[in-house]
């Protein structure tokens, strides 16, 4: 079974994120400053890290079987996206309490785009899986 963190769907909509945050975080820098630019990095990183969790969090108990049940496969999906919730919630508590002068605008841009991107792992092709390994 191929960890969750090596399959191509998900390191490739991790490095969307990536690009996707940063690309937002120097728009918001050239427009607004600073500010705007860690904002903006910050609300990326939230949904970087709540991906993250999603893959390590469905490969966990699922390498004992090389071919999970359904009922397997359900449990590990519904407990990474209860995991990946937790991280949001957390991340958008944290990054709001402490950082003071976070720009909203920058912030939730990046963070609402960053979460478009991750449901595109949907359309990822999974060369593993097509050729059968």
């Amino acid at each position: 079974m191929i960890s969750p963190l090596k399959s191509r769907p998900i390191r490739t909509v991790l490095l969307w994120q990536v690009i996707a945050t940063a690309l937002i975080a120097a728009v918001a820098g050239l427009s607004a400053g600073g500010e705007a630019a860690i904002s903006a990095a910050l609300g990326g990183a939230v949904n970087l890290a709540a991906g993250v969790a999603y893959a390590m969090l469905l490969g966990l108990g699922r390498a004992a079987k090389p071919v999970p049940s359904a009922g397997t496969a359900l449990v590990s999906m519904f407990r990474a996206e209860a995991g990946k919730v937790l991280v949001i919630i957390g991340g958008l508590w944290l990054t709001l309490a402490v950082y003071r002068e976070v720009v909203a605008a920058a912030y939730f841009t990046a963070f609402a785009v960053t979460v478009i991107v991750f449901s595109m792992a949907f359309f990822v092709r999974d060369e593993n899986k097509a050729n059968g390994n």
